[in-house]
């Protein structure tokens, strides 16, 4: 080790959640030559083993501006670097803040850089949770970086999962198939390249397990209809898992209808580090009386996919953050899959598709009920009258979260029934019981307590059967897509004026619609 290195004078920086204690940061200034005018900025992140650990950076200047380079991988306000990273910056006062994603500490602190000495900053970096270890693997599923920078993004963000899009709404005819699509580095982590992405006006869906890209040759953002492509994307795999990218776009209807979709994004990309992209875009909107700005867009998500497990769908939630369109870090937002059967691609699918998950971004929620994790079917007991008689669930929690987390929330069949008051310490341990008697699901969420964003965790349902009802059906959400499946008809009728292409358009609305007629129709409860 250097001179530079043993000599590191110590800096003590203070905040909830983002102290650094004299072991935590250390800067040392040391003459340079002033030939540009400009100072040296190094630092360097190691783990509490003394190991450099890749990690994102955020640095500004003292009015607030970005600092931006071409050195390292760099999105929006923020690079990566492998755990060392030097940066030649003008004088004056910088401020940094140092994340790993959820499962390390954060740290933050201040440096003042002058063109005759060099400045570094060493921070020790440590980790709260490590939750690959006891088999749940985090995944970010909407991806735009670039191939060159993925494997450093996922080590620096600790992410071991990432499907990334490779094709966004762009012509791709005659493409020949690619003979490799998965790759494995650092032992246990994995990309896939060739996901896709058809993002128009009814909204966007997402495409995995693809060996080239769709050809998204479109006329206009409504022609031809996004459920064309799902037809293709069907043709060249089977098994393709398709995405509700967001829950509140215009077509999720009809999407839904179609029983093609394999999950709906609820931790999706409007929920962003720093702040909330506070609309649906070109989706359904909310009341934002009753859903008021910051952080109404994500109970909106929330409400929706709650009327989708009320209809009687029993879709997984995912997660994404569009790093590379939108101001996200790469994980930001993530889904954590249990796969106590090894992990590699396909084994990440199935738990998804089993529901063996959770989304975050922020808080870590692991959850069991009866000692099973989310996802599992629970029978109701059937009495000796025509009563059914009551289940009872034993939860058992473990919360770790950077972030303060005031409660936890029980979520029965849309409705919050149970509130569990939580500590202030960054990792807790909870036990509480649940009794039902009647059909339907249930889990579990946790809202931090931040103000500029929706930051939060939320288990995948677990579900109750009965003997006589194993998927029932609530007539209010019903009709919920029903109206939503009318207004998006009058939609089409409006803006699409070709009347063969709007027929064409609208052959898979009136689908949806006679759907969800028979839904409502058939439903068994309200």
């Amino acid at each position: 080790m250097s001179f530079l290195l043993r000599n590191l004078i110590p800096v003590f920086v203070l905040g909830f959640g983002l102290c650094l204690s004299a072991q935590d940061s250390k800067t040392e200034s040391s003459s340079v030559p002033n030939v540009s005018g400009l100072g040296l900025l190094k630092m360097e992140i190691k783990n509490d083993g003394g190991k450099l650990v890749p990690c994102r950076i955020h640095l500004r200047n003292e009015k607030g501006k970005v600092v931006t380079t071409q050195k390292y991988p760099f999105w929006n306000d923020h690079f990566v670097c492998d755990g060392q990273a030097e940066l030649e910056l003008a004088p004056g006062l910088y401020s940094w803040e140092i994340e790993k994603g959820p499962e390390f500490e954060r740290k933050k602190g201040q440096v003042t850089i002058n063109a005759e000495k060099s400045r570094l900053v060493a921070v020790e970096m440590r980790r709260i949770a490590n939750l690959f270890k006891v088999n749940w693997v985090g995944g970010d599923m909407h991806v735009h970086r670039g191939l060159q920078d993925i494997e450093l993004l996922m080590k620096a963000e600790d992410l071991h999962f990432a499907p990334v899009i490779s094709w966004w709404n762009r012509p791709a005819k005659n493409v020949k198939p690619a003979t490799k699509t998965v790759f494995t580095f650092d032992r246990s982590r994995r990309y896939t390249k060739l996901a896709g992405e058809d993002e128009r006006e009814g909204g966007a869906l997402l495409f995995y397990g693809l060996d080239r890209p769709l050809d998204l040759t479109v006329k206009s953002r409504e022609y031809p209809s996004p459920m064309t492509f799902v037809r293709q994307a069907i043709e060249i795999n089977p098994q393709v898992w398709i995405d509700i990218e967001k829950p509140f776009w215009w077509d999720v209807p009809v999407w839904l209808a179609s029983g093609k979709m394999k999950s709906v994004g609820i931790a999706n990309n409007h929920m962003c580090r720093s702040q909330m992209l506070a609309n649906e875009a070109w989706g359904k909107p909310r009341d934002v009386q009753k859903l008021p700005n910051p952080r109404g867009n994500g109970f909106w998500s929330q409400q929706i996919y709650y009327q989708i497990l009320n209809s009687g769908f029993r879709l997984p939630p995912s997660a994404g953050s569009a790093s590379g369109v939108l101001p996200n870090p790469m994980g930001y937002n993530r889904v954590y899959v249990y796969c106590d059967q090894g992990f590699d691609r396909d084994k990440w699918f199935e738990g998804l598709k089993q529901g063996h998950s959770f989304v975050t971004n922020g808080p870590l929620l692991i959850a069991s009920a009866n000692q099973k994790v989310p996802g599992n079917v629970f029978q109701l007991p059937d009495g000796e009258s025509t009563k059914t008689e009551t289940l009872k669930i034993k939860f058992e929690i473990e919360l770790t979260s950077l972030d303060p987390v005031p409660k936890l929330e029980l979520v029965l069949n849309g409705k919050v029934v149970q509130e569990i008051k939580c500590s202030e310490a960054r990792m807790q341990k909870l036990a509480f019981d649940l009794e039902v008697n009647e059909p339907g699901w249930f889990l579990v969420r946790a809202i931090a307590d931040v103000k500029e964003t929706f930051r939060f965790a939320s288990t995948a349902p677990w579900y109750i059967e009965s003997s006589n009802s194993k998927n029932p059906v609530s007539r209010k959400s019903a009709r919920f897509f029903l109206d939503w499946t009318e207004e998006r008809i009058e939609r089409v009728r409006n803006s699409v004026s070709n009347k063969t292409e709007r027929q064409e358009v609208l052959k898979y609305h009136l689908q949806a619609l006679d759907f969800w007629k028979k839904k409502f129709d058939e439903a068994t409860r309200d």
